[in-house]
């Protein structure tokens, strides 16, 4: 084990957690020490795969002196009370978006880590991603001038996967603008540079059985005078990983697709508890679990879908093998080597900030700007006025 390794305690052992687990798991640089959940078939797969004991409750783990930071991946509404809870027991925190659901909570949830001296990073979004970091070095290089326009558009099954009651309610947190529009609004402002002053935006909710926002399309203007257009759909019919050479969000290579295959999935559900029994029988542990700690053999970079960056001198395509650069008479593409693990930019920044006091760019202020463009998403939207979401700052804040 690393002498260095962060000693890191887990706050929810659902899907968000499954996601992060082949590098929570494998990267040398943490060590998975302690865990709690609600769930008695998740804390039991823990202990089976990790060898220590899972906590009853959150503030134990805080008072667990073996952890040194903690992972929330809890319902977004616990995120405040959790963070301000970690801070208070000097534990550095890595929570996951959305940072919380309202900018009162993200404003309270810094002020308790920086009260604490403790680091607070908000993550995973898609803007941690080789692709996107390595597109944005080169637009801070210079070299192909200033951005002009960004477009972001991404189709998936989101709302057709197996869902809890609350993450079909938008008051609860639920829907694709707090779920997904956290990911294309990170990418869009890093690359952007951050100082979004206007959104205008309509949303879309079309199945009267899922009654929350399935799609969204927004324009997001930028202080400088370039301009982003969001577009999202999670209603299951176009796959946009089609035009990512067939790799889908978390880097693995597709096999053969089967159209419909969410909603398949949900015919054989009549009632909410079917439909959340469903998912909870496919979570870590559980009977239908089938994961693993190890990272899939065959690995891309994760992506957001399709997005192009237009410069003054070059459109930037970020893609799972790369970037493109169409420039002014050739096009050539900067590869990048496969990833040796998932996500590993996310432990990069995290290990960084806590073991060499190194800034973090996902911190708590940076996500409470890409919350405050989320929720002025949906306030255009309801309101068909343009909004002006507070809070922006730059990605060198």
């Amino acid at each position: 084990m690393n002498p260095t390794s962060i000693k890191l305690g887990v706050a929810g052992l659902g899907r968000a957690f499954t996601l992060m687990l082949p590098t929570l798991a494998n990267d040398p640089r943490l060590q998975l020490v302690a865990a709690t959940d609600p769930q008695a078939v998740a804390c039991a797969q823990f202990e089976r795969d990790f060898g220590v004991a899972c906590e009853p409750n959150f503030e134990a783990l805080c008072c667990n002196p073996e952890v040194q930071a903690i992972y929330i991946a809890t319902p977004h509404h616990l995120h405040a009370d959790q963070v301000a809870m970690a801070a208070a027991y000097g534990k550095h925190v890595m929570v996951e978006k959305p940072m919380a659901l309202t900018l009162d909570d993200c404003t309270r949830m810094i002020e308790a880590t920086t009260r604490a001296g403790v680091v607070l990073m908000v993550g995973h979004s898609h803007s941690f991603n080789a692709p996107i970091l390595q597109t944005y070095g080169l637009i801070r290089s210079g070299k192909y001038g200033s951005v002009r326009m960004i477009h972001s558009l991404n189709y998936t099954d989101f709302l057709y996967r197996p869902r809890r009651p609350e993450e079909l309610n938008t008051q609860a947190g639920g829907g694709v603008v707090f779920n997904q529009s956290a990911h294309q609004i990170d990418i869009v402002r890093l690359l952007g540079g951050g100082l979004v002053n206007t959104v205008m935006a309509h949303t879309g909710a079309w199945d009267p059985q899922r009654p929350t926002e399935g799609a969204y399309s927004a324009l997001l203007g930028f202080a400088d005078g370039h301009f982003a257009s969001l577009n999202y759909s999670g209603y299951g019919h176009f796959d946009s990983d089609l035009w990512m050479n067939d790799i889908s969000e978390l880097g693995e290579v597709k096999g053969k697709h089967l159209q419909g295959a969410a909603r398949r999935r949900l015919l054989a559900t009549h009632t909410a508890d079917d439909e959340a029994n469903l998912k909870a029988a496919r979570n870590y542990g559980a009977q239908q679990w089938s994961g693993s700690k190890r990272p899939p053999t065959a690995m891309q970079h994760q992506h957001f879908g399709p997005l192009i960056v237009s410069c003054d001198g070059a459109d930037l395509r970020p893609t799972p093998l790369g970037i493109w650069i169409d420039g002014d008479f050739e096009v050539m593409q900067k590869s990048l080597q496969s990833p040796t693990l998932p996500r590993q930019e996310v432990v990069d920044e995290f290990y960084n900030a806590i073991v060499h006091d190194k800034p973090v760019l996902h911190s708590g202020a940076w996500a409470r700007a890409t919350t405050a463009v989320s929720l002025a998403l949906l306030t255009a939207a309801q309101t068909g006025q343009i909004q002006r979401p507070a809070h922006q700052i730059t990605p060198e804040h």
